[in-house]
């Protein structure tokens, strides 16, 4: 998958499931629940014990469907960048921005999304190739803060992860964003082994998310 093709599978799934765990097992399981339930964008963060081994594992797993993308979240320096993308990432994530990181991406062709707090780390890491943005924390920063980022930098694609559910889904596309990062709302029934409820969860995002495809198509 080349860099145009994952930022538009990314952006066609609308929502990136942030997938964590205290196991190896629950981070597979909780990644494999929500891509049944259609959020088909995965972002495995390094904070998952062996996550380049469940990045391969996914990889390996589904990279006949085009409609799955596993990428590589909290991933702070090069060194990490260069495991997750040899693993089979076919993005990265994370909290802030790295020069490095943004560097060597670059060389790789894969995505960067860098979490930025100001319009001067936004515009740096749109300076460095990054084709779309992280918001975080998007709990903190709010929808306005994407207007008001929006106004000198419309051609800025803005993810925000933190604060979004399903309840505020469609103010945060409605303010400009191009996808949302969905953690501990989307996973949280995965830390006592619900997976079936992930799935359910899972479920009611990409629905909703295609309700709010609907209304601005109409």
């Amino acid at each position: 998958m080349q860099k145009n093709e994952t930022l538009s599978a990314v952006k066609d799934a609308g929502i990136v499931a942030v997938v964590r765990g205290n196991s190896k097992k629950e981070a597979y399981q909780t990644a494999v629940a929500c891509i049944k339930g259609g959020v088909k964008a995965i972002e495995l963060t390094f904070t998952a014990p062996q996550a380049d081994e469940i990045i391969k594992q996914l990889h390996n797993e589904y990279k006949d469907d085009p409609t799955v993308v596993i990428g590589a979240g909290t991933v702070l320096d090069a060194v990490t960048a260069r495991i997750a993308i040899m693993a089979g990432a076919k993005f990265i994530v994370a909290p802030s921005f790295d020069r490095e990181v943004a560097l060597l991406c670059n060389e790789y062709q894969v995505p960067y999304m860098p979490g930025c707090m100001t319009v001067t780390e936004i515009q740096t890491a749109m300076r460095y190739g990054s084709e779309i943005v992280k918001i975080f924390p998007g709990s903190a920063l709010g929808q306005g803060f994407v207007k008001a980022v929006k106004a000198p930098l419309p051609q800025a694609n803005v993810m925000p992860t933190g604060g979004v559910n399903l309840t505020n889904m469609h103010e945060w596309f409605e303010a400009g964003v191009v996808v949302v990062g969905a953690g501990s709302n989307l996973t949280a029934a995965a830390a006592q082994g619900d997976y079936d409820a992930v799935t359910k969860q899972a479920q009611a995002y990409h629905e909703e998310f295609l309700r709010i495809q609907e209304k601005r198509v109409s």
